[in-house]
């Protein structure tokens, strides 16, 4: 499978993300969106930039309860929640697209959910259209640079009304 050209075309939206709570935030934003349930994420950045801390902001909001650990060495944790399913992979350590086939991933991508992924470069040549690729990169002074861009009607929606709603308390 070829890497997909985004069906979307707007410039990327840079955030500065000056703390986890600013991380907190944007992933309550994420929850909030109706369209999350058949998303695609994707999450790309160096070790240690909070990618996996996003995506746990983001369960918590969604109703998650209990661990949520980092699928590293297992490449994908599944959580169930009432109304959606959710997959997280991390691609770290993905080496053969066979393992792809083998794993049964392509039955997961096809199935309705939320999919989020770390590393997905790993794995470029097999993942479907990416709906968000969210870029997290560490400033000198400890801040976080995210770039957000969009590719598909999907992603568009995860970012209505981004900067426009209340602080939640």
């Amino acid at each position: 499978m070829d890497v997909h050209p985004a069906i979307v075309k707007t410039p990327p939206l840079r955030l500065l993300w000056r703390d986890e709570g600013d991380t907190q935030a944007f992933a309550a934003h994420l929850a909030r969106q109706p369209g999350l349930a058949h998303a695609f994420i994707a999450l790309h950045g160096d070790l240690g930039t909070g990618k996996t801390t996003l995506v746990r902001y983001l369960l918590r909001a969604l109703g998650v309860q209990g661990r949520v650990k980092s699928p590293t060495y297992a490449v994908v944790e599944p959580y169930e929640l009432p109304d959606l399913d959710v997959w997280h992979f991390d691609f770290y350590r993905f080496d053969d697209a066979r393992e792809w086939e083998d794993a049964g991933f392509r039955d997961i991508f096809a199935s309705p959910g939320l999919k989020l992924a770390e590393w997905p470069e790993k794995a470029a040549q097999v993942l479907p259209m990416i709906d968000l690729d969210i870029t997290l990169q560490t400033l000198t002074d400890g801040t976080r640079q995210v770039t957000l861009v969009v590719n598909t009607p999907v992603g568009a929606g995860l970012l209505q009304g981004l900067g426009n709603e209340e602080p939640t308390p």
